[in-house]
């Protein structure tokens, strides 16, 4: 079989092809298939499964670009392991939403993630900025509310100032904590319409709360994720895992680079992670900077933040547990 694939923008053809065209030589290794890069098109030859494969390898790839996202030799060996297990059909790691467009891991630590979620009561998942834990924690928990294996989805976030006072903001409590839990709606937005989720807040199938206002709730069949982990005491956090109540699952996400806690005071989180690993039913998850699929930039600030510190040999907030499997 053979197919031509015209390029988008000629432009990126050097961030498609990779240094000395290394992205499709990964590819042709991988895939088993023929490459020959002319101008503004690539051509591809082989059997019929390779050279579609192939082919969804590039598209996944154009993509990322057409995003301002990173493509680097991780992100096209995350696209071919991805696209090799099938399409988003036969793929048993797509979190059917409300929206057209349904949501899939795009590395294989996400694809960890959303199989660890599934296969326990209580899953952390540490990992840099633009790696997906929240995003995919609401897919998540989205879904299951689809499929009606939850009754009731409960987002929670505690209210950590990151340089601001939460007193000097306007307006009534809701008001004031609304910026914190802002990213949440975010993310739900692109997976139901606005209206269905303020009919579905209306009948507290969803509840967006600060994590002051979980004491003395107990939490059955429900999908409850705790964001911004990092943020929490200790006390706090056995105050959250407590919540967790018959046919429930629980999701905490954090990122241990980034606690804005006094000085001095111990990260709930990293002290779970310490407490609660091995711990049969718990799951803990570390993404890594190759796993950012935001704007291409992040990937490169994370890096960039995270070379500063081991210069300078600071270690500023301490380091979690290491994931299972990682």
């Amino acid at each position: 079989m053979e197919l031509t694939i015209v390029i988008e923008k000629p432009a990126h053809r050097a961030l498609l092809f990779g240094p000395a065209d290394s992205h499709l030589r990964l590819i042709r290794s991988a895939l088993d298939v023929r490459i020959a890069a002319r101008d503004a098109s690539v051509h591809l030859s082989g059997t019929a499964d390779g050279v579609a494969k192939a082919a969804a390898v590039i598209e996944a790839l154009q993509q990322r670009i057409r995003s301002g996202e990173t493509v680097g030799t991780d992100q096209v060996g995350a696209a071919i392991e991805l696209t090799s297990r099938g399409h988003d059909s036969d793929r048993r790691d797509v979190i059917d939403v409300y929206s057209v467009q349904n949501v899939a891991p795009r590395t294989p630590g996400q694809a960890e993630y959303i199989e660890a979620i599934s296969g326990a009561d209580l899953t952390f998942c540490v990992g840099p900025a633009g790696t997906g834990k929240t995003y995919l924690a609401v897919a998540t928990a989205v879904s299951m509310l689809k499929r009606n294996r939850i009754k009731r989805i409960v987002l929670v976030r505690p209210a950590v100032e990151a340089g601001e006072k939460l007193g000097y903001l306007p307006g009534d409590l809701q008001a004031k904590v609304n910026p914190y839990l802002r990213p949440l709606f975010d993310a739900m937005h692109d997976m139901m319409s606005f209206d269905q989720i303020r009919r579905f807040m209306q009948n507290d199938v969803i509840e967006v709360i600060p994590l002051a206002f979980m004491r003395g709730r107990t939490l059955n069949a429900s999908a409850v994720i705790l964001d911004e982990a990092q943020n929490t005491t200790v006390s706090q956090m056995l105050m959250f895992l407590t919540r967790l109540g018959h046919d429930s699952k629980m999701i905490v996400t954090g990122d241990d680079s980034q606690i804005d806690l006094a000085p001095g005071q111990a990260s709930g989180m990293v002290d779970a992670l310490r407490r609660l690993r091995g711990v049969d039913g718990i799951a803990i998850v570390r993404l890594k900077q190759s796993d950012i699929v935001r704007h291409r930039l992040v990937q490169h600030i994370v890096d960039a933040y995270a070379g500063l510190d081991k210069k300078t040999e600071r270690t500023p907030f301490g380091s979690a547990a290491s994931a299972a499997g990682a």
